[in-house]
Parts: C-alpha cells; structure tokens; sequence
C-alpha cells in the first residue's frame, strides 16, 4: 500500500493569511449536538487560504481561471528539494541541491515555519530560477510559503516569469515532515471556473 503524506496545513480559523484577506470562519446553521436532525455548516474564507494552487487569472490579464487549468498539471511526479536559504532570499538555480528529476518540482525552504502565524520575511523564487526550472521541463513549481514572490514584491516579478511559460503554482504547502526525493502530487483544485485560485489537498506518494 503506497504511503499518503499530507502536505496540507490544517483549515482552522487560527490559519493565517496574506494580510488584508479574508480569513477562514465557519458558521453553523444547525447541529445534532443541539437536537437537530443533522450538521451543516457553511464556511467564508480567501480561495488563497493554506495550501492552494493559484490561477493565472490571479496574476495575468484576460488569463484562464483555476476552473479551466488542465488537471493534469496537478497530479503525477513531483520532486522534493531542500534549500535552505536565508529568510527573505529569492532561490536561485545555484540553491538548488542537485539536478531536477520531475515535471513537478516542490521547494522547501523552512522560512515560514508556522502557517497559523504570517511571518513577513519568507523566502520565494527568483525569475531567474522560474526559467531555469522551466528549461529543465518543470511545469508546476511550488513552496511552503504563501507567495512565490516575497512578500513586499508588487511587481511579481515570479508569478510574471511564471506566466510567461504557461506554469502550474502551488504554494502554501508544509514540507517540514517530507525527505528529499520523487514521488507523486495529487494536488487537484476545485472546479471554479473564472476564480484566481483554489485550495487543494496537496499529498504525496511514496511508492
């Protein structure tokens, strides 16, 4: 039986998000507890919340939203590298560990350790990896941290890079449990047609 590693934060009202956005609360319309015949619940939160694959609608103009992003992007070989790099560096391809091996490449980086707390000075990526990778034939890059840009960057200079060849995101996963190696993502976004984003159950396979 292949082994599940999940590599998604907890969605609890103590999860943080990107200053400003909505944060995660559920309200309750009924419960057994209380006598009634079921529980239901709606939720409100940021389609950004925890672990979440963004659109390129998110970052591009006139770009396809997450409901029209092949699915098959999300799912299939996925390398797991470990660079650790100051907090607030963008990751260069000379961070890298050693040569990439998979179409799907995640990056650990441990700048932002605790995802119920937002802290300011995470690492992200550089252009100049985006077009690395991109050449090496990875066509999801993603990280555990909240932005693949840092986080005082308004010009997106990573997500812009990463527009321009067509790529797959996947940010805000946790990496702090999972060795260096292949295995295989199942990281599927929800069927949103038009929305700048989606949170997913990111896992690993190890097979």
């Amino acid at each position: 039986m292949p082994e599940l590693i999940d590599i998604s934060p907890p969605i609890t009202p103590d999860i943080a998000v990107w200053p400003g956005d909505t944060p995660f609360s559920r309200s309750v319309a009924c419960a057994i507890a209380d006598g009634a015949n079921l529980d239901l619940s709606s939720i409100t939160t940021t389609v950004h919340v925890g672990a979440h694959t963004d659109a390129p609608s998110h970052y591009a103009a006139d770009a396809p939203g997450i409901g029209e992003r092949p699915l098959s992007l999300y799912y299939g070989p996925c390398q797991v590298m470990h660079v650790p790099v100051p907090r607030g560096h963008r990751v260069l391809p000379e961070d890298l560990p050693g040569p990439i091996r998979a179409e799907r490449l995640l990056l650990r980086t441990d700048s932002f350790p605790d995802p119920n707390h937002f802290n300011t000075d995470f690492a992200a990526l550089s252009p100049e990896l985006v077009a690395f990778v991109h050449d090496a034939g990875v066509r999801l890059i993603g990280l555990d941290t909240p932005s693949v840009d840092l986080c005082d960057d308004k010009v997106l200079l990573s997500h812009t890079a990463i527009a321009v060849r067509d790529m797959a995101i996947l940010e805000g996963v946790v990496l702090g449990h999972v060795a260096e190696g292949v295995y295989t993502l199942i990281a599927l976004p929800l069927n949103l047609p038009g929305v700048d984003a989606s949170p997913v159950r990111a896992v690993l396979v190890a097979e």
